[in-house]
């Protein structure tokens, strides 16, 4: 049999997604919004509890890495059919340090995961039970994931710098078949950011009911398509705008409370600490959106996290042109 050639004409550079971001961003934006707000929602859904859930993530990334390291590829069904995973050297120091937290924080947290029978420590080992699979399974962000590539696809296939067409449902099966390749490359793409968001916020319910409003505001951007522009900059100043504040509607705390489970009245103490600090205001219904200081607050990080999600969204691709 003879063996597939592999055409690397087709490579995509993780500089030309991140140009292409940027230049689309009208159009992309609020896909990636809801791709993002879904992610943090599960991960609140599992214990509860962010930080909880950014250890399992954390432990579970490093099983990933290591399959990479020594050349192996499980697929999703392979992954998630053992009875436990066994994550080697495990120190509370390490994550610390990975996470950006207090010793007493992760220390705390690690003895909660015990008592409820998620993890186990075996002298420097320590094992994720099965039983914790149900929540870090990733049942709704792949297929996310998947018409998200789709749309970036279209985009470069445009700007002739892809030449690989494919549909959603072809790119959950690379992704399923090559699973701890692409979704070690999905949380080496996503703890830094959520990490970098908890530096912004402080924690991570804040980040968590700030992402909230935006999800609000950007689904009811009262700005039709065809003015909406496409740059990244010139979106926001419009998301942002007096003009589309007065008229979109914003999002209550219970209704925040609603979408997230997070405690009503944890969601109405954060809001006091964002108009506090000018990152929202209110209307004279009690409804929250965005300040136009988000556009100094968030975009300069937004910028650097854009190259960490270039960088994923270009490995994925250049996997897919090769399938």
């Amino acid at each position: 049999m003879e063996a597939k050639k592999l055409d690397f004409s087709s490579k995509v550079e993780s500089q030309s997604v991140y140009d292409l971001l940027l230049k689309n961003y009208g159009f992309l934006g609020r896909d990636w919004i809801a791709h993002q707000w879904t992610w943090v929602n599960g991960i609140y859904e599992a214990f509860n509890d962010h930080t909880k859930f950014l250890i399992i993530i954390s432990l579970v990334e490093k099983t990933l890495n290591f399959y990479h390291q020594v050349n192996i590829t499980k697929s999703y069904d392979e992954y998630y059919s053992s009875n436990y995973l066994q994550i080697d050297k495990f120190s509370i120091t390490e994550l610390c340090d990975k996470l950006e937290l207090p010793k007493e924080t992760i220390r705390r947290k690690v003895l909660e995961l015990e008592k409820l029978g998620v993890i186990k420590r075996q002298k420097k080992q320590i094992i994720i039970d099965r039983n914790v699979f149900p929540y870090v399974k990733p049942l709704h962000q792949i297929p996310l994931t998947s018409k998200y590539l789709v749309k970036i696809s279209q985009l470069l296939i445009n700007e002739k710098l892809y030449s690989k067409k494919f549909d959603a449902k072809f790119a959950e099966k690379i992704i399923k078949r090559n699973f701890s390749l692409c979704w070690g490359w999905f949380y080496g793409m996503q703890i830094p950011v959520i990490i970098g968001y908890q530096k912004i916020f402080q924690d991570l319910t804040t980040y968590h009911i700030w992402g909230t409003i935006t999800f609000n505001q950007a689904f009811n951007y009262k700005i039709s398509k065809e003015e909406i522009s496409k740059d990244y900059n010139k979106f926001h100043k419009q998301l942002l705008s007096p003009i589309n504040q007065k008229v979109s509607p914003g999002v209550s705390a219970m209704s925040i409370s609603d979408m997230t489970k997070i405690p009503r009245a944890t969601v109405i103490r954060k809001c006091k600490f964002f108009l506090k600090n000018s990152y929202v205001e209110t209307n004279e219904k009690k409804q929250y959106f965005l300040s136009v200081k988000n556009n100094e607050l968030i975009i300069p990080y937004q910028r650097e996290f854009f190259k960490k999600k270039a960088y994923f969204l270009s490995q994925i691709l250049n996997l897919i042109a090769i399938s």
